[in-house]
Protein backbone atom coordinates (compact mmCIF):
# COMPACT_ATOMS: atom_id res chain seq x y z
CA UNK A 1 0.00 0.00 0.00
CA UNK A 2 1.02 3.32 -1.00
CA UNK A 3 2.58 6.09 1.39
CA UNK A 4 1.98 8.97 -0.76
CA UNK A 5 0.68 11.57 1.44
CA UNK A 6 -1.39 12.89 -1.23
CA UNK A 7 -3.43 9.74 -1.97
CA UNK A 8 -6.87 9.73 -1.10
CA UNK A 9 -7.98 7.11 2.32
CA UNK A 10 -11.31 5.63 1.98
CA UNK A 11 -12.11 4.91 5.55
CA UNK A 12 -15.61 3.14 6.88
CA UNK A 13 -16.28 3.66 10.42
CA UNK A 14 -19.21 1.44 12.09
CA UNK A 15 -19.83 1.40 16.20
CA UNK A 16 -21.94 -0.47 18.04
CA UNK A 17 -22.20 -3.64 16.50
CA UNK A 18 -22.46 -5.62 19.76
CA UNK A 19 -21.91 -9.03 18.87
CA UNK A 20 -23.25 -12.00 19.78
CA UNK A 21 -22.36 -15.54 19.29
CA UNK A 22 -26.17 -16.22 19.10
CA UNK A 23 -26.30 -13.83 15.65
CA UNK A 24 -23.49 -15.29 14.11
CA UNK A 25 -22.20 -13.81 10.89
CA UNK A 26 -24.40 -10.46 11.33
CA UNK A 27 -21.91 -8.81 10.33
CA UNK A 28 -19.72 -10.46 8.00
CA UNK A 29 -21.07 -9.13 4.87
CA UNK A 30 -21.34 -5.69 5.56
CA UNK A 31 -17.63 -5.88 7.07
CA UNK A 32 -17.12 -7.56 3.30
CA UNK A 33 -18.53 -4.80 1.55
CA UNK A 34 -17.16 -2.08 3.55
CA UNK A 35 -13.35 -3.89 2.59
CA UNK A 36 -14.59 -3.35 -0.89
CA UNK A 37 -15.50 0.40 -0.90
CA UNK A 38 -12.34 0.99 1.69
CA UNK A 39 -8.96 1.32 2.62
CA UNK A 40 -9.47 0.98 6.50
CA UNK A 41 -12.08 0.19 8.88
CA UNK A 42 -12.73 1.65 11.40
CA UNK A 43 -14.74 0.13 14.70
CA UNK A 44 -15.70 2.60 17.04
CA UNK A 45 -16.34 0.42 20.61
CA UNK A 46 -19.39 -1.89 22.00
CA UNK A 47 -18.02 -4.58 19.83
CA UNK A 48 -19.58 -7.11 22.15
CA UNK A 49 -22.75 -6.89 24.58
CA UNK A 50 -21.16 -7.88 27.65
CA UNK A 51 -17.40 -7.70 27.02
CA UNK A 52 -17.54 -11.80 26.82
CA UNK A 53 -14.69 -13.56 24.85
CA UNK A 54 -17.11 -15.72 23.08
CA UNK A 55 -18.94 -12.39 21.74
CA UNK A 56 -15.68 -11.12 20.79
CA UNK A 57 -14.94 -14.57 18.77
CA UNK A 58 -18.17 -14.42 17.04
CA UNK A 59 -17.45 -10.98 15.70
CA UNK A 60 -13.58 -11.79 15.10
CA UNK A 61 -15.18 -14.57 12.75
CA UNK A 62 -16.69 -12.08 10.46
CA UNK A 63 -13.66 -9.97 10.17
CA UNK A 64 -11.04 -12.85 9.49
CA UNK A 65 -10.38 -13.00 5.57
CA UNK A 66 -10.51 -8.92 5.42
CA UNK A 67 -7.61 -7.45 3.17
CA UNK A 68 -7.53 -4.38 4.92
CA UNK A 69 -6.86 -3.12 8.10
CA UNK A 70 -9.34 -2.71 10.64
CA UNK A 71 -8.45 -0.07 13.81
CA UNK A 72 -10.40 -0.21 16.91
CA UNK A 73 -11.17 1.43 20.38
CA UNK A 74 -13.49 -0.28 23.20
CA UNK A 75 -16.79 0.78 24.18
CA UNK A 76 -18.67 0.53 27.63
CA UNK A 77 -20.04 -2.46 26.74
CA UNK A 78 -16.82 -4.32 26.34
CA UNK A 79 -16.12 -3.32 29.97
CA UNK A 80 -19.38 -4.90 31.93
CA UNK A 81 -17.72 -8.62 32.58
CA UNK A 82 -14.52 -6.64 33.53
CA UNK A 83 -12.07 -8.77 31.20
CA UNK A 84 -12.05 -6.07 28.40
CA UNK A 85 -8.38 -7.58 28.03
CA UNK A 86 -10.23 -10.79 26.47
CA UNK A 87 -12.29 -8.82 24.51
CA UNK A 88 -8.89 -6.88 23.32
CA UNK A 89 -7.33 -10.22 22.68
CA UNK A 90 -9.44 -12.33 20.85
CA UNK A 91 -9.35 -9.69 18.48
CA UNK A 92 -6.41 -8.46 18.01
CA UNK A 93 -5.36 -12.57 17.12
CA UNK A 94 -7.88 -11.85 14.34
CA UNK A 95 -6.18 -8.97 13.25
CA UNK A 96 -7.00 -6.00 15.03
CA UNK A 97 -5.00 -3.31 15.81
CA UNK A 98 -6.32 -1.22 19.26
CA UNK A 99 -5.50 2.54 18.98
CA UNK A 100 -6.07 2.84 22.84
CA UNK A 101 -2.55 0.94 22.75
CA UNK A 102 -0.77 2.65 19.82
CA UNK A 103 -1.22 5.08 16.82
CA UNK A 104 -1.47 3.58 13.62
CA UNK A 105 0.01 5.19 10.12
CA UNK A 106 -2.21 4.19 6.67
CA UNK A 107 -1.04 5.38 3.17
CA UNK A 108 -0.17 8.42 5.14
CA UNK A 109 -2.81 9.23 7.41
CA UNK A 110 -2.57 8.55 10.80
CA UNK A 111 -4.71 7.18 13.37
CA UNK A 112 -5.49 7.69 16.93
CA UNK A 113 -8.27 6.81 19.22
CA UNK A 114 -9.43 6.47 22.90
CA UNK A 115 -12.64 4.92 24.23
CA UNK A 116 -13.64 8.52 25.67
CA UNK A 117 -15.70 8.85 28.67
CA UNK A 118 -19.06 10.60 30.04
CA UNK A 119 -19.23 14.01 31.54
CA UNK A 120 -21.39 16.27 29.93
CA UNK A 121 -21.03 18.86 26.46
CA UNK A 122 -19.97 22.55 27.10
CA UNK A 123 -20.99 24.89 29.71
CA UNK A 124 -22.90 21.66 31.56
CA UNK A 125 -19.65 19.68 32.19
CA UNK A 126 -19.76 18.14 35.35
CA UNK A 127 -17.30 19.27 37.65
CA UNK A 128 -14.87 17.83 40.00
CA UNK A 129 -16.28 18.72 43.47
CA UNK A 130 -17.39 17.73 46.12
CA UNK A 131 -17.82 13.72 46.92
CA UNK A 132 -14.96 11.71 46.17
CA UNK A 133 -16.60 9.80 43.45
CA UNK A 134 -17.58 12.95 41.63
CA UNK A 135 -14.27 13.69 41.64
CA UNK A 136 -13.29 10.17 40.51
CA UNK A 137 -16.09 10.30 37.48
CA UNK A 138 -14.56 13.80 36.62
CA UNK A 139 -11.34 12.46 36.64
CA UNK A 140 -11.66 9.74 34.16
CA UNK A 141 -13.05 12.25 31.52
CA UNK A 142 -9.78 14.15 31.79
CA UNK A 143 -7.74 10.96 32.05
CA UNK A 144 -9.20 9.78 28.52
CA UNK A 145 -8.19 13.39 27.19
CA UNK A 146 -5.12 13.68 27.97
CA UNK A 147 -4.67 9.86 26.71
CA UNK A 148 -6.08 10.92 23.43
CA UNK A 149 -3.62 14.26 23.71
CA UNK A 150 -0.39 11.68 24.16
CA UNK A 151 -1.96 9.39 21.48
CA UNK A 152 -2.47 12.95 18.75
CA UNK A 153 1.52 14.24 19.75
CA UNK A 154 2.91 11.15 18.87
CA UNK A 155 1.58 11.64 15.09
CA UNK A 156 3.72 13.06 12.34
CA UNK A 157 1.43 12.98 9.50
CA UNK A 158 -0.47 15.97 8.27
CA UNK A 159 -4.01 14.43 7.82
CA UNK A 160 -5.14 12.51 10.81
CA UNK A 161 -8.03 10.74 12.04
CA UNK A 162 -9.62 10.34 15.11
CA UNK A 163 -11.89 6.96 16.48
CA UNK A 164 -13.46 7.56 19.72
CA UNK A 165 -16.79 5.35 21.51
CA UNK A 166 -17.93 8.48 23.45
CA UNK A 167 -18.99 11.56 21.62
CA UNK A 168 -16.77 14.59 21.67
CA UNK A 169 -19.22 16.95 21.34
CA UNK A 170 -23.69 17.52 21.69
CA UNK A 171 -24.26 17.86 18.21
CA UNK A 172 -24.00 14.08 17.14
CA UNK A 173 -25.88 12.86 20.34
CA UNK A 174 -28.71 15.12 19.55
CA UNK A 175 -31.97 12.83 19.30
CA UNK A 176 -31.31 11.02 22.68
CA UNK A 177 -32.97 11.92 25.67
CA UNK A 178 -31.96 14.87 27.07
CA UNK A 179 -31.30 13.58 30.66
CA UNK A 180 -28.80 11.00 29.50
CA UNK A 181 -26.26 13.42 27.31
CA UNK A 182 -23.75 13.67 30.41
CA UNK A 183 -23.69 9.97 30.08
CA UNK A 184 -23.02 10.03 26.09
CA UNK A 185 -19.39 11.79 26.14
CA UNK A 186 -17.65 14.54 27.68
CA UNK A 187 -16.58 18.01 25.79
CA UNK A 188 -13.03 17.52 26.87
CA UNK A 189 -12.02 15.16 24.07
CA UNK A 190 -13.63 18.13 21.95
CA UNK A 191 -11.10 20.81 23.70
CA UNK A 192 -8.32 18.39 23.08
CA UNK A 193 -8.79 17.42 19.30
CA UNK A 194 -9.29 21.19 18.56
CA UNK A 195 -6.09 21.92 19.53
CA UNK A 196 -4.70 19.73 17.06
CA UNK A 197 -3.55 20.88 13.23
CA UNK A 198 -4.76 18.41 10.36
CA UNK A 199 -7.58 16.36 11.93
CA UNK A 200 -9.99 15.61 9.16
CA UNK A 201 -12.22 13.20 10.68
CA UNK A 202 -13.30 12.06 13.97
CA UNK A 203 -15.53 9.07 14.06
CA UNK A 204 -17.76 7.95 17.42
CA UNK A 205 -20.68 5.67 18.63
CA UNK A 206 -22.61 5.42 21.75
CA UNK A 207 -25.67 7.37 21.16
CA UNK A 208 -27.60 5.05 19.42
CA UNK A 209 -30.37 7.66 18.41
CA UNK A 210 -28.27 10.18 17.91
CA UNK A 211 -27.21 12.14 14.63
CA UNK A 212 -24.77 11.42 12.16
CA UNK A 213 -22.86 14.67 11.65
CA UNK A 214 -21.44 17.47 13.42
CA UNK A 215 -18.56 19.81 14.32
CA UNK A 216 -16.56 20.74 16.80
CA UNK A 217 -15.81 24.66 17.27
CA UNK A 218 -13.00 24.40 15.23
CA UNK A 219 -14.90 23.04 12.89
CA UNK A 220 -13.34 19.28 12.37
CA UNK A 221 -16.04 17.17 10.76
CA UNK A 222 -17.37 14.60 13.80
CA UNK A 223 -19.65 11.55 12.74
CA UNK A 224 -21.78 9.58 14.79
CA UNK A 225 -21.38 5.89 13.06
CA UNK A 226 -23.18 3.61 15.48
CA UNK A 227 -24.57 1.25 13.64
CA UNK A 228 -28.15 2.17 14.39
CA UNK A 229 -27.72 5.49 12.82
CA UNK A 230 -28.79 6.00 9.42
CA UNK A 231 -25.93 7.02 7.10
CA UNK A 232 -25.71 8.15 3.76
CA UNK A 233 -23.99 5.13 2.34
CA UNK A 234 -27.48 3.35 3.36
CA UNK A 235 -25.61 0.52 4.94
CA UNK A 236 -24.21 0.41 8.54
CA UNK A 237 -21.15 1.84 8.31
CA UNK A 238 -19.71 5.07 7.25
CA UNK A 239 -18.22 5.91 4.26
CA UNK A 240 -15.62 9.22 4.40
CA UNK A 241 -12.85 9.88 2.14
CA UNK A 242 -9.81 11.29 4.20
Amino acid sequence: MSDDPTDILRVAAIGDVHASPTHKHQWKEAFASAAREADVLCLCGDLTNIGTAAEAEALAEDLRGLDIPVLAVLGNHDHQCGTPEEVQRVMVDAGVTFLENETCQVKGVGFAGVKGFAGGFDGKMLDAFGEAPIKAFVQEAVDQALRLEHALKMLETERKVVVLHYAPIAATVAGEPEAIMPFLGSSRLAETIDRFDGIRAVFHGHAHHGTYEGRTRAGIPVFNVAAHIPKPTGKPYALIEV
